[in-house]
């Protein structure tokens, strides 16, 4: 019973004792701040911050999600008394200059709680020392029926405060700081806003990167394979024609060897097209293309396909790509097992989920590491974002390592 009064009542008094002293000096620095405040933007800059500070600690006393910050305030030049009236973040933070008046009576709270069954221990055994100079709710100590009659009440007494009073009047400040400083709902949803220009602005700004690394990665096998297979196939035709009148059976060589040349290279640009947006959609459909891709795969998949209904094309090159990657990562570099894979329809957005037994450590790079990982991922990244979809990766040393990545279907 005592350990749990201690466990509620300790931290609700700290609590106390740490309001009472920033409300103090809040208090005492007011009247320079309203003197002031107007000339320099930094003192209502930092009224806003400590606004979202107390809401913040509040939060955390009550063992909340993390509060809602205000918005920044305003930038403003000195003296700019326009803009200061219009900024919403400043006058809500003004709400700070209610709280110090409370926090008087809070302390006395906490004080009583924190020293009243103390108190009354120290009175109960040293009052033969100095009889009358020991007190037990106000009345002197000066014979031992007092003692044993006034002592155990403060003791109760000073208990019901640390366990319940000063608890409750903790919890009622951190709810009243939440309430009071809580931005209004056009800033919430000017901050919601705000956020989401800025993920966007990010995602947008990988989604050009990976498609421009794309791009020169499709060039650059065009250039290197099939445009070189096209140039020797062109010399060889040539060399056919010229020596055609001259030697019939050479220039037969010559063609068939041309000829092999273009069925190489036909097959060299298929496959770069299928990394373009793979055929095998377009002819069998996203769970068809990811049973392929599983089948293929060197190490057993366990697949389980629900119901996909109709899913945007670009969706379903996004998942038919993470399919493929996560599995070439797991057979260069995870050493597993076995590998479980579910994709299925979860209201408006494709669920996907790849989870694999090997060694984990897998990190999201920009760059490969020493060993050739983590590029890869990145990739699957940008991919995945550029469609406003999510992707988590959990991947403890030792294992097991999971991919999940939603995708908006609407």
């Amino acid at each position: 019973m005592l350990t749990k009064i201690l466990a509620r009542g300790v931290p609700a008094c700290g609590y106390l004792f740490i309001r009472y002293l920033r409300g103090i000096v809040l208090l005492a620095a007011t009247p320079l701040g309203l003197l002031l405040g107007w000339l320099i933007p930094d003192a209502t800059a930092g009224l806003v911050k400590l606004a979202n500070s107390e809401r913040d600690r509040a939060a955390r006393y009550l063992q909340q999600p993390a509060a809602t910050p205000l918005p920044d305030a305003l930038a403003r030049q000195s003296g700019d008394v326009v803009t200061l009236f219009k900024d919403k973040s400043f006058w809500r933070s003004t709400s700070l200059l209610l709280l110090p008046p409370l926090v008087i009576a809070e302390l006395v709270i906490a004080v009583c709680a924190v020293f009243a069954a103390p108190s009354a221990v120290l009175a109960m055994v040293l009052w033969p020392l100095d009889p009358g100079g020991f007190t037990l709710f106000g009345v002197p100590v000066d014979s031992w029926w007092k003692a044993l009659v006034f002592g155990p009440a403060q003791i109760l007494v000073g208990l019901g405060l640390l366990g319940w009073v000063a608890p409750a009047t903790a919890r009622w400040h951190a709810r009243l700081t939440l309430g009071v400083l809580a931005p209004s709902a056009a800033q919430l949803e000017t901050a919601l806003l705000n956020e989401r220009v800025a993920e966007l602005t990010r995602t947008r700004a990988g989604a050009v990167d990976s498609h421009g690394a794309e791009l020169r990665r499709i060039e650059r096998d065009l250039h290197d394979g099939t445009q070189a297979q096209l140039v020797s196939l062109a010399m060889r035709i040539g060399l056919a024609k010229q020596t055609m009148a001259a030697d019939p059976e050479k220039a037969a060589k010559i063609l068939d060897d041309a000829r092999d040349g273009a069925e190489q290279a036909m097959t060299e640009l298929r496959g770069v097209l299928r990394t373009m947006y793979p055929p095998i959609l377009a002819d069998r459909g996203l769970a068809g293309a990811v049973s392929a891709l599983s089948a293929r795969s060197p190490i057993p998949v366990e697949l389980r396909v629900g119901e996909l209904g109709a899913v945007p094309a670009a969706v379903e090159a996004a998942a038919y790509f993470v399919v493929a990657e996560s599995l070439t990562n797991i057979t260069k570099h995870s050493a597993a097992g076995h590998v479980d894979l579910l994709l299925e329809r979860r209201g408006p957005k494709l669920y996907l989920a790849i989870t694999d037994d090997g060694i984990g450590g897998a990190r999201v790079n920009e760059q490969a590491d020493l060993l050739g990982r983590g590029s890869g991922l990145h990739g699957m990244v940008h991919r995945v974002e550029a469609i406003d979809g999510q992707i988590e990766l959990q991947s403890p040393i030792g294992g097991p390592t999971t991919v999940e990545v939603i995708l908006p279907c609407a």
